[in-house]
C-alpha cells in the first residue's frame, strides 16, 4: 500500500538537516549529495509520481547546496510542477528554528508594522507558507529518546507524535497501517 492509497495527500520528509550537515565530513556530504541526485532520477522514473499526480516541493536553505545538486532538485520540482493530487515536501538543509529566524528577518525587511504581525503573517513568511499544518509526525530511529530535531516547528505545534525505534529504511506497510490506526484512535483537541 502506498501512502497515497492510504489517503495521505501531504507528506513531509526530513531528508537533511542543517545540523546534520555541520557534523559530517566533506566525503560524507559528497556521498549524500550523490544520493540526492540519484533519488531525483529514481523519482522521475517512478510511475506512481505521474499516476497519482504527485508534486514535489523542496524547502530549506538550498543555496547552501552545491550548484549541481540545486540543479537536480530544480529538475524534480519542474518535472512535477503541474501535478496537484498529492504533495511530497522534502526538507533539505533545513532547521525549524532557522526557518522561523528567516521569516522574522523577512518580516522586518518588508517593514511590517507590529499590528500587522500575527500567526497568519508569520506563516506567510515561512518556507512552508504553502503547506498545511502537520497532523501527524512519525519519527523513526528513536532508540535513545523522543525528539523532533527541529522538524517543522511552527507547523507541528498541534501535531500528534509517534516515535519508533525502527530506522526509516525498515519502515514498511505493516508499520504504516499500525501508525495510521493509532492516529485514527486519538482525540485531537488542538490545544482545546
Amino acid at each position: 500500500m502506498s501512502l497515497f492509497e492510504a489517503g495521505i495527500k501531504n507528506l513531509s520528509l526530513y531528508a537533511l538537516s542543517l545540523e546534520n550537515v555541520r557534523n559530517r565530513s566533506a566525503e560524507e556530504l559528497k556521498y549524500i549529495y550523490t544520493i540526492i541526485k540519484l533519488a531525483v532520477d529514481t523519482i522521475k522514473n517512478e510511475p506512481i509520481v505521474t499516476e497519482q499526480k504527485v508534486r514535489f516541493n523542496v524547502i530549506g536553505r538550498l543555496d547552501l547546496l552545491p550548484p549541481d545538486v540545486i540543479e537536480k532538485i530544480n529538475e524534480l520540482i519542474d518535472y512535477t510542477k503541474d501535478h496537484d493530487k498529492a504533495f511530497v515536501n522534502v526538507l533539505i538543509m533545513y532547521d525549524g528554528q532557522s526557518e522561523i529566524v528567516d521569516a522574522i528577518k523577512n518580516i522586518i525587511n518588508d517593514s511590517k508594522k507590529p499590528e500587522e504581525i500575527n500567526r497568519k503573517t508569520v506563516k506567510n513568511y515561512l518556507y512552508t507558507k504553502n503547506f498545511p499544518e502537520v497532523d501527524y509526525i512519525i519519527r523513526t530511529g528513536m532508540e535513545d529518546g523522543a525528539r523532533i530535531s527541529g522538524f517543522l516547528l511552527w507547523d507541528a505545534s498541534y501535531a500528534e507524535f509517534k516515535f519508533r525505534n525502527d530506522l526509516w529504511p525498515d519502515y514498511n506497510d505493516e508499520m504504516l497501517l499500525e501508525d495510521l490506526n493509532d492516529y485514527i484512535k486519538r482525540n485531537r483537541r488542538k490545544g482545546k
